[in-house]
């Protein structure tokens, strides 16, 4: 393999690599960057001007205490492309056509059917989990193999935060929302009613992720 074609592969994969990291942590500046990727600031600028030329990655200025403006850099939705999609468009096709045959009670119907089954299997994976903490731990794991990109944030005050960073469903969602209803369903009946578990933020409502707060009820 020539040398350049081996400089090629590496910028191929560092700049995947920001790709991933951006959808993982959201707005980050160019030292940020630098000290994940081992980089000089130099090379990382190199590498999102030129994901910025694909259309990638775009930046918005934030004001700091001291000397100038940071730019934050992010994905933009043409980079969703990278992630998967659950075949966004059959899915949207396969949806409007069955609220077309059946209706919007028999559509309904369908989903109820979908969301069983996944709960069937979601509680036989968690079943042996002994604590609220270790079946969130699971549950991200099941999802982010399912494509969502999920995590666990402690908040320090009892509460857990269920973050999913990707949503490979994301169009179906939007043209159906008992998918996101029923997933919050979903997540209330696997984790048990001992458990209160709000949505705080929704990639459908303009937000970067969807994250939910979950708390152990007070007896």
């Amino acid at each position: 393999m020539s040398g350049s074609q081996t400089n090629k592969d590496s910028s191929t994969k560092t700049r995947r690599g920001i790709i991933d990291m951006l959808k993982q942590q959201g707005g980050m500046d160019v030292m940020a960057l630098s000290s994940e990727f081992l980089l000089s600031g130099m090379a990382i600028r190199q590498h999102l001007n030129a994901l910025k030329e694909e259309g990638l990655v775009t930046y918005e200025e934030e004001a700091r205490p001291m000397g100038r403006p940071a730019k934050l850099w992010r994905l933009t939705p043409e980079a969703d492309r990278f992630f998967p999609s659950g075949y966004s468009e059959l899915s949207v096709s396969l949806l409007r056509s069955m609220k077309e045959a059946f209706g919007t009670e028999g559509l309904d119907k369908l989903l109820a059917v979908r969301n069983k089954n996944m709960q069937e299997q979601y509680l036989q994976q968690l079943g042996g989990e002994p604590s609220l903490s270790s079946k969130l731990e699971k549950l991200a794991d099941i999802r982010t193999k399912e494509g969502y990109m999920a995590e666990i944030k402690d908040q320090g005050d009892g509460g857990l935060l269920f973050i999913e960073k990707h949503c490979p469903i994301c169009e179906a969602a939007a043209a159906c929302a008992g998918l996101c209803k029923n997933e919050l369903s979903l997540f209330q009946t696997v984790l048990g009613s001992s458990v209160h578990i709000e949505r705080v933020e929704h990639i459908l409502a303009g937000g970067r992720n969807c994250v939910y707060k979950v708390m152990e009820q007070n007896n």
